[in-house]
C-alpha cells in the first residue's frame, strides 16, 4: 500500500514538472521580450534627445553665436528678434533641417536594405541606387546645363529607375538578396563609368559643379526640396516602422517568413519601394552622401542589443551622424568642406573593418 502511494506521488510530481517546464520557458521568453522592449524605448528616447540637441547646436554655432533658448524661441516663433530670426531661420535652419531629414531618410533606408538582403554591406551606396541618381544628375548638369530643382528631379528619377532595373534583373521566381547585391554592384560600376565619361566631356565650370554635387552636401537644398522630403518622411517613416515585423521575418529567410504568415514577395516589394523612395529623395536633396546609410543600422543594432533591430533607431542614428558630420565639416576643420568629405573619411575605415570582420565570420555572402 505504501509502495503504491509513493509511485502515485512520484508520477504526479513528474507530470507537474513536465507541465511547469513549458510555462517556465514561456515566462522567460515574455520577460526577455519585455526587457528588449524596454531597452528599445530607452535607446530611442536617448537618440531622440541627442538628435534634438545636435539640431539646436547646429543653429547655435558660427561667426554669430546664439544661445540655445534664443534658437528654440526663433524656430518656434516665440520671439520677435529680427537679427536672430534672420540668422536662425534664414541662414542656419535650412542646413540643419536638411541634415536632419536626409540623415533620417538615409538611416532608415540603409537598415531596411541590410535586413531585407541579409547582408551588412547591402547599402544603397553600393547597390547602384545612388549611382543611378548621380548619373542622371551629372548628365543634367553637363549636357542640359540644369540646376536647382531640375537636378534634384533628375536625381530622383535616376535612383528610382536604377532600383527598378535592378529588381527586374534580379527576379528569378522571386528576388534573392545575394543576387540583388551582385547585380547592384555591377550596375553601380557601370553607372560610375558613365559618370566618368560624361565628366570627361564637360567644361571646367560644369565639371566642378558636378563634382561638388557628387560629393554631397546638406547646404545645397532648396526649400521646396526640403518640404518634399519632410512630407515623405512623415508618411514613409511610420510605414517603415509598422513594417518592422515582416522585415524581421524576411531577415530569417523566405520559408521562415511564410511560416510566420508573411507574404514574402509582396512585403519585400513594399519595403524595397519604401527604402528606394527615401534614399532617392535624400540624394535629390543633398547629393550622394556616402556611408551614412551603411553605418547607421549596425550602430543602432549595437545600441539595441542582440537580436534587436529597428528602423526608427537606425533613422535617428543616421540623423545624429549627419548633423555631427556637418558640424565638423563647417566649424571644426580649418577650411569648410562639403559634408560628404567627412562622412567618407569616417566611413572608409569602417568599411574596411566591416569587410575584415565579415570575412572572418564567414557571413559575407
Amino acid at each position: 500500500m505504501v509502495t503504491t502511494t509513493t509511485t502515485t506521488t512520484t508520477t504526479t510530481t513528474t507530470t507537474t514538472d513536465r507541465r511547469s517546464a513549458p510555462s517556465g520557458t514561456a515566462a522567460a521568453l515574455r520577460a526577455n521580450r519585455r526587457r528588449r522592449a524596454g531597452r528599445s524605448i530607452v535607446v530611442t528616447c536617448a537618440l531622440t534627445v541627442t538628435v534634438t540637441a545636435l539640431f539646436v547646436l547646429t543653429m547655435m554655432v558660427g561667426s554669430f553665436r546664439i544661445g540655445a533658448a534664443e534658437v528654440i524661441a526663433s524656430v518656434l516663433h516665440l520671439s520677435d528678434n529680427p537679427s536672430v530670426d534672420f540668422v536662425v531661420r534664414g541662414l542656419r535652419l535650412p542646413t540643419a533641417a536638411a541634415a536632419l531629414t536626409v540623415g533620417l531618410a538615409l538611416g532608415a533606408s540603409g537598415t531596411i536594405f541590410q535586413q531585407l538582403l541579409r547582408n551588412p554591406l547591402a547599402s544603397p551606396d553600393f547597390v547602384g541606387i545612388t549611382s543611378g541618381a548621380g548619373l542622371a544628375a551629372v548628365t543634367g548638369i553637363v549636357l542640359l546645363q540644369a540646376g536647382g530643382l531640375v537636378v534634384s528631379g533628375l536625381a530622383l528619377g535616376g535612383a528610382v529607375a536604377a532600383a527598378l532595373a535592378m529588381y527586374l534583373l534580379a527576379w528569378r521566381d522571386g528576388v534573392s538578396g545575394y543576387r540583388f547585391i551582385l547585380i547592384g554592384i555591377g550596375v553601380a560600376l557601370f553607372f560610375e563609368g558613365l559618370v566618368g565619361y560624361v565628366l570627361s566631356r564637360a567644361q571646367l565650370f560644369e565639371a566642378r559643379q558636378a563634382m561638388h554635387w557628387l560629393i554631397g552636401s546638406v547646404g545645397q537644398a532648396s526649400t521646396t526640396e526640403l518640404w518634399v522630403l519632410t512630407g515623405a518622411l512623415i508618411v514613409l517613416l511610420p510605414v517603415a516602422t509598422l513594417l518592422q515585423r515582416p522585415l524581421s521575418a524576411l531577415a530569417l529567410g523566405d520559408d521562415a517568413a511564410r511560416m510566420l504568415g508573411v507574404r514574402a514577395e509582396l512585403s519585400r516589394a513594399g519595403l524595397l519601394g519604401t527604402a528606394v523612395v527615401l534614399v532617392a529623395l535624400a540624394v535629390s536633396v543633398a547629393g550622394p552622401i556616402a556611408f551614412v546609410a551603411l553605418v547607421a543600422g549596425p550602430i543602432a543594432n549595437r545600441l539595441l542589443g542582440p537580436a534587436a533591430q529597428g528602423v526608427l533607431p537606425a533613422a535617428l542614428v543616421g540623423a545624429a551622424l549627419l548633423l555631427t558630420a556637418d558640424l565638423v565639416a563647417v566649424h571644426v576643420l580649418p577650411t569648410p568642406l562639403p559634408t560628404g568629405v567627412v562622412t567618407g573619411a569616417v566611413g572608409a575605415p569602417y568599411l574596411l573593418w566591416l569587410l575584415a570582420t565579415t570575412n572572418r565570420q564567414g557571413a559575407g555572402g
